[in-house]
This record gives structure tokens, C-alpha cells and sequence, in this order.
């Protein structure tokens, strides 16, 4: 029995990065053979195990052959005749088709050396193509590794799998959770770029992927393209270390440009209707949290009135305080706030200019806050608690913002 260190540790490793999780494989060994040394099983397709002490993952090494289709549909085997480099074929590209020894010696059968220093992506064998999640996870590896770049002949196979109609088997969970992961990157653009490249965006993300030569009025959006807008919204998410909701809300903030017709462009009167709409129908086609699906949806619906926070009617900010649920979860707010800088920000020339609405939003939800809500409805009519306590935050918003403009 033999272990070895494989996939994204070695490649860490390579690359000088910190190395967090490692992965093993076992060769020369069954399922008994680990039992018998306090390993615990933990796979249900094929066999893993944690080690008794460090609690590391190790897999027997196997063979797949392809079944159904899919990413379950494969048959496994495994067995002590397996060899290292077998295994090491099955997985999707060379540069986490390496292994390192028990004495730290490094096995590269299928060149992922030379495509770590040539920071190239390259699928392993034809292999690649028997299961579709593996062009998600090249996506994501980009998002990751900005500096690399599909292989041509890589590239090629993965269209040929959207062609033949992979991706349409992937299951919701799994697009999701691939998506969330590259949304976390460094650069999330670089995923949505090769899913772009291979033409799957189109086929897990078509909202996403219209938005690419939309227009927008070039005075407002120096950019002009809505796709490109929204890779620098997500870009900069992805600098300022937002969490995923505020990430996912920036995907998803312009939705509805998308569905403007062109001869309407460069402008989309109530696009943010229509991305209400649209955010809906991808949180539950992809089973997207309730945690990124709420804050999506506000982002959508209100981001246009957060720029023009300072010319809203003292009622008009009190209904969008309400539309966030800034009064019973304050904690909202400031993702929101984010979001909304996200799209400000991702504009060229926009980077350093004041995002002077989410200082005046937070003055103005303040203020509103500072109602007694208690003591209002306590005076209030029977039947106008609720009108009351909205009409004091009205009040206590007008006075405010009179004395903004006495001071001005």
C-alpha cells in the first residue's frame, strides 16, 4: 500500500501558495486494508476515506468508464491493481493530474509542470469531456488563476460538450455551487469569459449572457456594453472582499437590460422591473439561498433609486427604507449599500469619484430610525398604527432634510 499527495495541493505547492486541504490517493489497497487502520468511509460513489488522526481525505485509486449522461453518469472501479497513473488520467486537467510521494517526490505523468509554467489550462485526455461539470470547474480555476488561459484544443472539446448537450445535464445544485465558488475568486469575470468562450453561459446563465452588446447611454456608462458593465461590477466586488450575496446582487443588478428591445437602446426605461423578474426566475431555476436571493432582488429593484437618494420625497425614502427592510433587519443595509456601489463603481473613470448616496442613505435611515415607533403607535388611531408610524419617519425626514438645505 502506497499514499500520495495529489490535485490542488501539489499544484499549490508549485505555485508557492499556501496549501489548506490535501488530498490523497491510495494505491496497492482495499477498502478493508483502510477499515482494518481506523480509516472511516465516506463516500457513497466510490471509495473515500478520513484518515483516524488528521482527518484527510484518501481515495482508492480508480478507473471510471462513462455510463449515462451527466457528472453521475459513470461506472467506478476500484481496485489494488489500480495504478498512481491511472488515476491520475481520469482527472481533468494536467495541472491537478500530479502527485507528490511520502518522500515529497513529484510524479507528473501528463505534463503539469510545463502548463503550470506556461499558465495554461489543458485537459488531461478525452476523458475531460465525459463529465460536464468540469468545464464549470475550469471556469471557476480562471476566476482563480487570472493570469491563465484555456489550451485551443481544450477550449475546442468544451464547446463540443455544449454542443452535444453536457451542460444541459448538470443539476441545479451543482451549477450553483460552481458559480458561488468562481463568484469568490480574484476575478470572477475570467469564469463567466470561458463559459462565454465555450458557449455554456449561454445555456446555464442566458440572462447573464444577453447582456453582452446591449448598450447603455455612454455619458452615464463610459463602458457602454451592459455585459462588460457587469464583469467590472463583479470585479470590484471581488477587490473590496464582499461577501457572496452583495457578489451575486452585482451579477445579477441589470437583469433586465437585457430584455430592452433594441429600439430602445441605449436606454431601458423600467429595466429594473423586468430584472425583478428575471432574478426570480434564476434564483429558482439554480436554487440560489434565500440569503442571495433576497438581497438580489432589492439590488434589482432599487438600486436606480439609491443613486437618486437626495431628490426622493421625505414618503418616497421611507417606502424604499421599507422595500430593503431596513427598520426590522438593519443587517440588510449595508449589503445593499455595497451592491449599489458595486454598480457604481464599475465604470471606467469611476473609481475614485464620491459615492455620495450611501452616506446620505445612512443619514436619512437614521433619522427614520430615530422615531419612536413604540410611543407613535401608542397615540395612533386603532386600525393607523402602521400609517402612523410611517407618517412620524415622513416628518422627522422632511425636517432633516429642510435643515440639509437651509445649511447648503
Amino acid at each position: 500500500m502506497k499514499t500520495y499527495v495529489v490535485g490542488g495541493a501539489v499544484r499549490d505547492r508549485l505555485l508557492g501558495l499556501p496549501v489548506s486541504d490535501r488530498d490523497h490517493v491510495v494505491v496497492g489497497a482495499t477498502p478493508d486494508d483502510l477499515t482494518t487502520r481506523g480509516y472511516h468511509p465516506v463516500g457513497r460513489d466510490f471509495p473515500v476515506f478520513l484518515h483516524p488522526v488528521t482527518h484527510e481525505e484518501y481515495a482508492l485509486a480508480r478507473t471510471e468508464r462513462k455510463s449515462g449522461r451527466g457528472y453521475k453518469g459513470f461506472v467506478v472501479h476500484a481496485a489494488p491493481e489500480v495504478t498512481l497513473e491511472e488515476d491520475l488520467l481520469r482527472r481533468d486537467i494536467t495541472i491537478n493530474a500530479m502527485a507528490e510521494d511520502e518522500s515529497g517526490a513529484l510524479i507528473d505523468p501528463y505534463g503539469g509542470q510545463r502548463d503550470l509554467a506556461a499558465k495554461t489550462f489543458r485537459h488531461v485526455s478525452e476523458a475531460f469531456a465525459e463529465d460536464p461539470v468540469r468545464i464549470l470547474r475550469v471556469a471557476r480555476l480562471a476566476a482563480r488563476f487570472a493570469e491563465f488561459s484555456v489550451a485551443p484544443d481544450t477550449l475546442a472539446l468544451m464547446r463540443r460538450m455544449v454542443g452535444a448537450g453536457e451542460v444541459d445535464a448538470l443539476v441545479p445544485e451543482r451549477v450553483w455551487q460552481e458559480l458561488a465558488r468562481g463568484l469568490m475568486e480574484k476575478q470572477p469575470s475570467r469564469m463567466f469569459a470561458v463559459l462565454r468562450d465555450c458557449g455554456a453561459l449561454a445555456k446555464l446563465l442566458p440572462e447573464v449572457d444577453r447582456l453582452f452588446g446591449v448598450p447603455q447611454p455612454p455619458e452615464h456608462h463610459p463602458e457602454v456594453d451592459t455585459g462588460v458593465h457587469v464583469m467590472l461590477v463583479i470585479d470590484w466586488s471581488a477587490q473590496q472582499g464582499f461577501a457572496l450575496p452583495v457578489r451575486f446582487a452585482a451579477l445579477t443588478h441589470d437583469l433586465g437590460k437585457g430584455a430592452t428591445p433594441p429600439q430602445f437602446w441605449p436606454k431601458h426605461h423600467g429595466h429594473e422591473a423586468k430584472s425583478v423578474d428575471l432574478v426570480r426566475a434564476v434564483c429558482e431555476r439554480l436554487r440560489v439561498p434565500a440569503a442571495c436571493r433576497e438581497l438580489a432582488l432589492v439590488v434589482a429593484r432599487d438600486h436606480g433609486n439609491a443613486y437618486r437618494a437626495a431628490e426622493l420625497r421625505p414618503a418616497t425614502l421611507v417606502e424604499l427604507f421599507e422595500r430593503i427592510d431596513a427598520f426590522r433587519r438593519p443587517e440588510r443595509f449595508e449589503p445593499f449599500l455595497q451592491a449599489c456601489e458595486c454598480d457604481f463603481r464599475g465604470r471606467p473613470g469611476y473609481a475614485e469619484r464620491p459615492f455620495e448616496a450611501a452616506g446620505f442613505l445612512r443619514a436619512a435611515l437614521a433619522v427614520a430610525r430615530s422615531v419612536d415607533a413604540g410611543a407613535v403607535a401608542r397615540t395612533a388611531a386603532p386600525g393607523r398604527v402602521r400609517a402612523a408610524v410611517f407618517d412620524a419617519r415622513a416628518k422627522a425626514l422632511a425636517v432633516w432634510k429642510q435643515g440639509l438645505a437651509s445649511a447648503a
